[in-house]
């Protein structure tokens, strides 16, 4: 892995052999710092926290017998990991587990626990579970609804992004409408955004204009989710900031970048209709 750090170095759009037996070498860690410069985030002195929550639907392996057992997991990878990881080089990963014999299922999750925390540079929590779905309306109101004209679709423009001074609001806003391409590939990236802040009230059709201007714009997940929480930051000037997103599936996983103002709990793990 060492010295193959871009996204363009990794195995993205790129034919690659099904792996026949276990390999970490397959992670591919690609270092936050580049693109959090190019936002301007000192990643000395990260303005939020966070993490990066994964939901696996296909692992699998073998028992010591070699019966094939089947399970989902949860892989939680924090925000100040210097590295995150490309979702195929972990797809091939999990991959790799499938004929290769475990004593038990704890064995298979401290390897997991072990792999990707060395692979992302900081402790990830591994379990054998996904949040439950969504039931019921969503919280907070939604932006989709909103009658006006949009042709602005990338770069993302955050001079759409106003809050009324001398007002007072806490709230949540989301949309269904969020969509990006994988830098590499160009294939589409969609997910539902989740904003819930405290400060001078948000004008949301400017918030919505500017969600859609990311539908042309070429970035990974996590790092359209740190955009969106810097620029809302500077813009809107919130006391307390919380950005979700939750992608929808691809190959098996789907990744859920969140970051917040230092001391906002985190919002409850759920799944998305689209999940």
């Amino acid at each position: 892995m060492a010295g193959m750090n871009t996204p363009q170095d990794s195995s993205l759009g790129r034919d690659v052999a099904y792996p026949s037996h276990y390999d970490p070498a397959l992670l591919f860690p690609i270092p936050r710092a580049a693109a959090r410069a190019q936002i301007g985030i000192d990643g000395h002195a990260l303005p939020f926290a966070g993490h990066d929550r994964w939901q696996a639907y296909e692992l699998g392996w073998l028992d010591r017998r070699g019966k094939p057992q089947v399970a989902a997991a949860t892989f939680t990878v924090p925000c100040t990991s210097p590295s995150l990881i490309e979702s195929k080089s972990l797809k091939l990963y999990l991959n790799s587990l499938n004929a290769h014999r475990f004593d038990d299922a704890e064995r298979v999750r401290a390897l997991l626990v072990r792999d990707l925390s060395a692979a992302a540079g900081a402790e990830v929590t591994v379990s054998f579970d996904l949040p439950p779905m969504r039931t019921g309306g969503a919280d907070g109101s939604s932006l989709d609804a909103l009658e006006l004209d949009i042709d602005d679709y990338g770069p993302p423009e955050a001079g759409h992004l106003s809050a009324e001074a001398g007002t007072e609001a806490a709230e949540t806003l989301r949309s269904d409408l969020l969509k990006s391409n994988c830098p590499v590939t160009g294939q589409p990236d969609w997910a539902s955004v989740e904003i819930r802040y405290a400060g001078p009230r948000i004008d949301r059709a400017g918030l919505l204009r500017y969600l859609v201007s990311f539908r042309d714009h070429a970035e990974f997940h996590e790092q359209c989710v740190e955009r969106i929480f810097a620029d809302v930051l500077a813009r809107c000037r919130p006391r307390r900031l919380s950005v979700e997103a939750r992608y929808t599936r691809r190959g098996g996983l789907d990744i859920n970048p969140w970051r917040a103002t230092p001391g906002t709990a985190p919002v409850a793990a759920l799944r998305e209709f689209r999940q």
